[in-house]
C-alpha cells in the first residue's frame, strides 16, 4: 500500500461513493478536474450529483469495475472490448481506491482492487491529505459537528471567503455536502467515529463536545477521549467547549466558548431569548460585548454551535457584524431538524438524532417551537444494535419532551442482530418512563399507524441515522379522515 495520496492526476476510485462522507471528497476532486469513478449499489441523487460533474457510477460494487482502468486495444479506430482483447493493465495507470469503515475485506470489489496492487485509501486519508492542502478548519465532537462545519463554511461563504467545504450533511446553499471553493481556506467535519480522527491536523480544531456514541468502536468513554486528545494535539489552535465536562477535565482549548458566563470561557453569552422561530443572544469576547448574535435555528446546543463559529471568525480576523450577518441567514443542515412540511394542518421535521443526548436536544427544540396545545409527536428508529443496548437506559429517559412516542425495529446500519436487544424491548423500557409509548415493528406498520393516529395540529418528528424518514411522503399524502381532522 502507497502511503500517500496523489493529487497530481492519477485516477480516484471510491468502492460505496454514494455514502455521505464518501461523496463528498469525491465531489471536491473532481470538481478539481481529476478523473473520479465510483460504485454504490444504490443510485441516488448524491451519485446523480456527481456523474453530473463527470464522475463514472457503477451500479453494482464488483470485481469487474475496475476493468475500467484496463487499455483496450483498437482497431481502425473502434474500442474492441472482449476479453481476449483487453490489454495487460499498465500499474502507472491503475486508481487509488478508496474505501469507508464501511467496506470490508471480503467485498469482490475491493479484494480485485487488492490482487491488481492498487494503492488503496481509507476516506480519512483523503480527507487528511487535503486538509494538509489547505488553511484548514476541522469541526469535531461527538454531536453538533455537522451543524458547526456547515454554519462555519456559510459563514466565511457570505463573507466572501469562498472555501471548500466538507461536511456529513446537505446544505442548501451549495446544494449539497460539498463544495470547491478558490480560496486557501477549507471547512471539514472530522468523525471520531472510527478512530481516523486522529490523522487530521489542521490549524483550527474544533471539539464541540465529547460523549462515547459508537460503542461498536470504543470500549469505554476514556477511549473516546484519548481519540479527541491526539487529535487536540495535531491542531495549532484548539477551540472548545467548557459546557462539556469531559473536554473541561480532559483537555485545554487554545480559545474556549460556553453558554455560561461564569467558566470564564473566551466566548460567551447572555440575554438569551430561545423562541418558537430562532435565538438571540447577547455575545462577549473576554469581558467586551460584542452585539447581538440572531440565529434561525432554535435552542441551545445550536447556540452553543454558532458560539464556535463566532470563535472561529474571530481567529480569522473578521469583524463580528461580519459573523453575525451571515449566520443569521444560515438555515440549518437537511435532517438537522428539517421542515419537511405541512399536511393536513400536520407540521412534519426530520433529523439525524440517534443518541440520546441528541434526542434530548431534538425534541428540547420541538417543545420550544410547538404551541401549548400541540402534540409533539416523536417517532424513534434505533440505530446500531450495539448503540441501542449500551444506552437502554438513557435512551429510556429521552423523551420526556414528547407526548406520544412511536418505536420502531432497530436499523442495523450492518451489524448482526446477536438476540440481545431489539425496538420491542426498548418500547418496553421507555414506556417504563412515559405514559404514551407504541411499537410498531416495521416501517410499513409505523407508516399506517401515523396514518391513522396523527392528527391536525401535531408536530411529527421523525428520529434516526437510519431509513425511517422514507415514510414521511407517504404519511404526507394521506388525507385526514372526520375524527382526525376534528380531535
Amino acid at each position: 500500500m502507497e502511503n500517500t495520496v496523489d493529487f497530481s492526476g492519477k485516477p480516484f476510485h471510491f468502492i460505496g461513493i454514494g455514502g455521505i462522507g464518501m461523496s463528498a471528497l469525491a465531489y471536491v476532486l473532481a470538481k478539481q478536474k481529476l478523473p473520479v469513478s465510483g460504485s454504490d449499489l444504490r443510485p441516488n441523487h448524491i451519485t446523480r450529483r456527481l456523474e453530473s460533474i463527470g464522475t463514472h457510477i457503477f451500479g453494482k460494487q464488483e470485481a469487474s469495475n475496475l476493468e475500467f482502468f484496463r487499455p483496450h486495444s483498437q482497431h481502425n479506430g473502434v474500442v474492441v472490448n472482449t476479453q481476449e482483447e483487453l490489454l495487460p493493465f499498465n500499474n502507472a495507470k491503475l486508481p487509488q481506491v478508496i474505501c469507508s469503515t464501511a467496506i470490508n475485506t471480503t467485498n469482490l470489489e475491493y479484494k480485485a482492487a487488492l490482487e491488481l496492487g492498487c494503492p488503496i485509501f481509507h476516506r480519512s486519508d483523503v480527507l487528511a491529505a487535503l486538509i494538509a492542502e489547505y488553511y484548514s478548519i476541522a469541526v469535531a465532537g461527538t454531536h453538533g459537528k455537522t451543524t458547526t462545519s456547515s454554519m462555519i463554511g456559510y459563514m466565511l461563504l457570505e463573507a466572501g471567503l469562498d472555501p471548500t467545504i466538507l461536511v456529513g450533511g446537505e446544505v442548501k446553499a451549495w446544494e449539497g455536502n460539498a463544495r470547491l471553493g478558490e480560496s486557501r481556506y477549507l471547512v471539514a467535519e472530522a468523525d471520531e467515529s472510527d478512530g481516523s480522527l486522529v490523522k487530521h491536523k489542521p490549524e483550527i480544531g474544533i471539539i464541540t463536545n465529547i460523549e462515547l456514541d459508537h460503542p461498536d468502536h470504543y470500549g469505554t468513554l476514556e477511549e473516546v477521549v484519548d481519540i479527541f486528545q491526539t487529535f487536540a494535539k495535531g491542531c495549532k489552535t484548539l477551540v472548545g467547549s467548557l459546557d462539556c465536562a469531559s473536554l473541561r477535565e480532559h483537555l485545554k482549548p487554545t480559545i474556549s466558548y460556553s453558554l455560561y458566563p461564569d467558566t470564564g470561557a473566551d466566548y460567551t453569552v447572555t440575554n438569551i431569548d430561545y423562541k418558537a422561530d430562532g435565538t438571540t443572544a447577547l455575545v462577549w469576547e473576554r469581558g467586551k460585548a460584542l452585539g447581538v448574535l440572531n440565529l434561525r435555528l432554535l435552542s441551545k446546543h445550536n447556540l452553543s454551535n454558532a458560539l464556535a463559529a463566532v470563535a472561529v471568525g474571530r481567529i480569522l480576523g473578521l469583524e463580528f457584524g461580519e459573523i453575525a450577518k451571515g449566520l443569521a441567514t444560515f438555515e440549518g443542515a437537511r435532517r438537522r431538524f428539517e421542515f419537511r412540511g405541512e399536511a393536513n394542518g400536520i407540521t412534519f421535521i426530520d433529523d439525524y438524532a440517534h443518541h440520546p443526548s441528541e434526542i434530548r436536544a431534538t425534541l428540547a427544540a420541538a417543545r420550544l417551537q410547538a404551541r401549548p396545545e400541540q402534540r409533539v409527536v416523536a417517532i424513534f428508529q434505533p440505530h446500531r444494535y450495539s448503540r441501542t443496548l449500551t444506552f437502554l437506559e438513557e435512551f429510556a429517559q429521552s423523551f420526556s419532551h414528547a407526548d406520544l412516542v412511536v418505536l420502531t425495529d432497530i436499523y442495523s446500519a450492518g451489524e448482526p442482530n446477536l438476540g440481545q436487544v431489539s425496538g420491542e424491548k426498548l418500547a418496553h423500557e421507555v414506556a417504563k418512563q412515559h405514559p404514551q409509548v407504541m411499537y410498531q415493528p416495521t416501517l410499513a406498520s409505523v407508516c399506517q399507524y401515523l396514518q391513522q393516529t396523527l392528527h391536525r395540529g401535531d408536530l411529527a418528528l421523525f428520529l434516526g441515522a437510519g431509513n425511517l424518514n422514507q415514510v414521511i411522503p407517504d404519511v404526507m399524502a394521506t388525507e385526514c379522515s372526520p375524527a382526525q381532522a376534528t380531535s
